[in-house]
């Protein structure tokens, strides 16, 4: 065994051919982003004229002053830190003191639990009956219809669950004879045993609430820009610069208007939730311990 330690690894043809492979799909994956980039920071007008491929043919910051400009932008940009900070942490606890709950073997009626739970996994009551809910419930036009109605995940739920299972039953019998209960065994020992499943689960979370428009467009009045998330936002900004018909001498202002925010916006966004990700999501946190 000791004759290999300090030799190198010699490179054949079956790994440069990898590599070349490798590198042509992250490099597919990256184009998209640097087109668009290269299209947000290129004159909007000069951009009509095509041949923007990879590098501003004349660059200009115009495209991002036009969105920094407007106000609404930060009202979004702040419900939508908030929705999604607060998002995963109650629907993390939730969950994963159901997920506890359906893990122990000894839970009465678990049969019933699991039937009621994965019912309505598969076949839910449609968008009709979840507005007349949240009507009745009073969530309608209130940040709370952004946190409560996606409160509890089955299938999230299920993943805890299993990885509640895979943890070493005699932890919770010793902390049961040095008299923890149910409550203290879950918030002390599985949780803290549970980073990985639970950061994994997070980023879920906080990918579907960063991505969201939905839930500002069915459940609270758009004309209210107070309660309106960054996709909303984003997805307004575009739809105000959208390319009329049939009036040329509107034409080329309505273009550059829809050109430059429409790329422009795409980057923001991503811009924004790639700052926050490290932050949110340390890489500690996700290693297994």
């Amino acid at each position: 065994m000791k004759r290999f330690v300090g030799r190198k690894r010699r490179i054949n043809g079956y790994d440069i051919a990898m590599m070349a492979v490798l590198l042509v799909f992250a490099l597919m994956a990256l184009y998209p982003f640097l087109f668009t980039l290269a299209g947000s920071l290129n004159d909007a007008q000069d951009y009509q004229y095509g041949g923007v491929w990879l590098i501003p043919r004349k660059f200009t910051w115009a495209s991002y002053i036009v969105i920094l400009k407007d106000e609404r932008l930060y009202r979004a940009l702040f419900n939508t830190l908030i929705v999604t900070l607060v998002s995963v942490v109650v629907s993390l606890l939730f969950t994963s003191m159901v997920a506890y709950a359906m893990s122990r073997k000894k839970l009465k009626g678990s049969r019933v639990f699991w039937f009621l739970n994965m019912v309505p996994m598969f076949i839910s009551g449609g968008m009709i009956p979840s507005y007349m809910l949240i009507l009745m419930t009073g969530l309608f036009n209130t940040y709370f219809v952004y946190i409560i109605p996606t409160m509890f995940s089955v299938f999230n739920m299920i993943v805890l669950c299993n990885f509640f299972r895979g943890i070493d039953n005699s932890l919770w019998e010793s902390a049961v004879l040095d008299g923890a209960g149910e409550f203290r065994i879950w918030f002390s020992i599985y949780l803290p045993l549970s980073k990985p499943a639970l950061a994994t689960i997070g980023l879920w979370i906080a990918v579907g609430k960063w991505n969201t428009y939905m839930s500002t467009l069915l459940w609270t009045e758009t004309s209210n820009s107070d309660l309106w998330l960054l996709q909303f936002y984003l997805m307004r900004l575009i739809r105000e610069g959208e390319l009329p018909s049939g009036n040329s001498a509107y034409y080329g202002e309505a273009s550059r208007r829809f050109l430059s925010r429409r790329l422009s916006s795409r980057r923001f966004r991503s811009y924004v939730f790639i700052r926050l990700f490290p932050r949110i999501f340390p890489r500690e946190t996700c290693s297994v311990q």
